[in-house]
Protein backbone atom coordinates (compact mmCIF):
# COMPACT_ATOMS: atom_id res chain seq x y z
CA UNK A 1 0.00 0.00 0.00
CA UNK A 2 1.02 3.57 -0.53
CA UNK A 3 1.76 5.44 2.66
CA UNK A 4 -0.34 8.41 3.72
CA UNK A 5 2.73 10.56 3.09
CA UNK A 6 2.95 9.38 -0.53
CA UNK A 7 -0.77 9.92 -1.11
CA UNK A 8 -0.65 13.42 0.42
CA UNK A 9 2.40 14.30 -1.65
CA UNK A 10 0.78 13.16 -4.90
CA UNK A 11 -2.40 15.10 -4.10
CA UNK A 12 -0.44 18.26 -3.25
CA UNK A 13 1.62 18.02 -6.43
CA UNK A 14 -1.51 17.40 -8.50
CA UNK A 15 -3.00 20.54 -6.98
CA UNK A 16 0.09 22.49 -8.02
CA UNK A 17 -0.06 20.91 -11.48
CA UNK A 18 -3.68 22.03 -11.85
CA UNK A 19 -2.58 25.58 -11.01
CA UNK A 20 0.63 25.43 -13.07
CA UNK A 21 1.52 28.78 -14.61
CA UNK A 22 -0.86 30.75 -12.38
CA UNK A 23 1.78 31.86 -9.87
CA UNK A 24 2.48 30.78 -6.30
CA UNK A 25 -0.18 28.76 -4.49
CA UNK A 26 -0.50 29.35 -0.78
CA UNK A 27 -0.03 26.46 1.61
CA UNK A 28 -3.44 27.06 3.22
CA UNK A 29 -5.18 26.64 -0.14
CA UNK A 30 -3.46 23.33 -0.84
CA UNK A 31 -4.08 22.07 2.69
CA UNK A 32 -7.78 22.93 2.61
CA UNK A 33 -8.47 21.76 -0.95
CA UNK A 34 -6.63 18.46 -0.48
CA UNK A 35 -7.52 17.86 3.19
CA UNK A 36 -3.88 17.66 4.27
CA UNK A 37 -2.71 18.82 7.72
CA UNK A 38 -0.75 22.08 7.14
CA UNK A 39 2.23 21.07 9.32
CA UNK A 40 2.54 17.77 7.47
CA UNK A 41 2.18 19.57 4.12
CA UNK A 42 5.00 21.96 5.02
CA UNK A 43 7.34 19.04 5.68
CA UNK A 44 6.34 17.26 2.45
CA UNK A 45 6.72 20.37 0.30
CA UNK A 46 10.12 21.08 1.88
CA UNK A 47 11.26 17.62 0.79
CA UNK A 48 9.92 18.23 -2.73
CA UNK A 49 11.84 21.54 -2.83
CA UNK A 50 15.06 19.71 -1.87
CA UNK A 51 14.34 17.15 -4.60
CA UNK A 52 13.85 19.91 -7.19
CA UNK A 53 10.17 19.24 -7.94
CA UNK A 54 8.74 22.29 -6.15
CA UNK A 55 9.87 25.90 -5.74
CA UNK A 56 8.67 28.45 -3.21
CA UNK A 57 8.76 32.08 -2.27
CA UNK A 58 8.15 33.54 1.18
CA UNK A 59 6.08 36.55 1.97
CA UNK A 60 2.64 37.92 1.35
CA UNK A 61 2.62 37.04 -2.35
CA UNK A 62 4.54 33.83 -1.75
CA UNK A 63 3.60 30.23 -2.03
CA UNK A 64 4.53 27.08 -3.90
CA UNK A 65 4.66 26.04 -7.54
CA UNK A 66 6.08 23.19 -9.57
CA UNK A 67 9.75 23.67 -10.40
CA UNK A 68 9.36 21.43 -13.47
CA UNK A 69 6.59 21.17 -16.03
CA UNK A 70 3.90 18.70 -14.88
CA UNK A 71 4.63 16.44 -17.84
CA UNK A 72 8.18 15.94 -16.51
CA UNK A 73 7.04 14.66 -13.11
CA UNK A 74 5.93 11.03 -13.13
CA UNK A 75 3.91 9.27 -10.49
CA UNK A 76 6.74 6.74 -10.29
CA UNK A 77 9.27 9.44 -9.37
CA UNK A 78 7.02 10.72 -6.59
CA UNK A 79 6.46 7.24 -5.17
CA UNK A 80 10.20 6.53 -5.22
CA UNK A 81 10.98 9.85 -3.49
CA UNK A 82 8.44 9.31 -0.73
CA UNK A 83 8.43 5.52 -0.38
CA UNK A 84 11.94 4.65 -1.54
CA UNK A 85 10.95 1.87 -3.91
CA UNK A 86 8.23 0.48 -6.11
CA UNK A 87 9.04 -3.04 -4.96
CA UNK A 88 6.59 -4.71 -2.61
CA UNK A 89 9.37 -6.76 -1.02
CA UNK A 90 12.92 -5.65 -0.16
CA UNK A 91 14.31 -8.25 -2.58
CA UNK A 92 12.25 -6.78 -5.44
CA UNK A 93 13.58 -3.24 -5.10
CA UNK A 94 15.75 -2.10 -7.98
CA UNK A 95 17.58 0.68 -6.10
CA UNK A 96 17.27 -0.38 -2.44
CA UNK A 97 17.63 -4.15 -2.82
CA UNK A 98 17.91 -6.19 0.35
CA UNK A 99 17.74 -9.92 0.83
CA UNK A 100 14.54 -10.89 2.64
CA UNK A 101 14.90 -12.31 6.14
CA UNK A 102 14.06 -16.00 6.56
CA UNK A 103 14.00 -16.60 2.82
CA UNK A 104 15.41 -19.29 0.64
CA UNK A 105 17.87 -18.15 -2.02
CA UNK A 106 16.51 -15.59 -4.47
CA UNK A 107 17.36 -17.90 -7.37
CA UNK A 108 15.04 -20.56 -5.96
CA UNK A 109 12.31 -18.22 -4.71
CA UNK A 110 9.31 -18.08 -7.02
CA UNK A 111 7.75 -15.28 -4.95
CA UNK A 112 10.85 -13.17 -5.66
CA UNK A 113 10.38 -13.64 -9.42
CA UNK A 114 6.68 -12.76 -9.20
CA UNK A 115 7.46 -9.60 -7.20
CA UNK A 116 10.04 -8.57 -9.81
CA UNK A 117 7.33 -8.86 -12.47
CA UNK A 118 4.92 -6.82 -10.31
CA UNK A 119 7.60 -4.17 -9.71
CA UNK A 120 8.40 -3.89 -13.42
CA UNK A 121 4.74 -3.61 -14.43
CA UNK A 122 4.08 -1.06 -11.67
CA UNK A 123 7.10 0.95 -12.85
CA UNK A 124 5.90 0.80 -16.45
CA UNK A 125 2.53 2.25 -15.50
CA UNK A 126 3.65 4.82 -12.91
CA UNK A 127 6.64 6.01 -14.94
CA UNK A 128 4.42 6.34 -18.00
CA UNK A 129 1.98 8.69 -16.27
CA UNK A 130 2.81 12.27 -15.40
CA UNK A 131 1.03 14.93 -13.37
CA UNK A 132 -0.10 16.42 -16.69
CA UNK A 133 -1.95 13.29 -17.79
CA UNK A 134 -5.68 13.16 -17.36
CA UNK A 135 -6.96 9.84 -16.14
CA UNK A 136 -10.49 9.24 -17.42
CA UNK A 137 -13.07 8.46 -14.74
CA UNK A 138 -13.99 5.24 -16.53
CA UNK A 139 -10.45 3.83 -16.28
CA UNK A 140 -11.70 1.38 -13.64
CA UNK A 141 -14.28 0.02 -16.08
CA UNK A 142 -11.51 -0.66 -18.60
CA UNK A 143 -9.28 -2.27 -15.96
CA UNK A 144 -11.97 -4.79 -15.01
Amino acid sequence: MLSQRTRYTIRALLHLADRNGEGPVQLAEIAQAQNIPPKFLTVMLSQMIREGLVASRRGRDGGYWLAKPPEEISYGAIVRLTRGSLGLLPCASRFAHQTCENCISEDACRLHRVMLMVRDETARILDGLSLADTIPPDVLDAAG
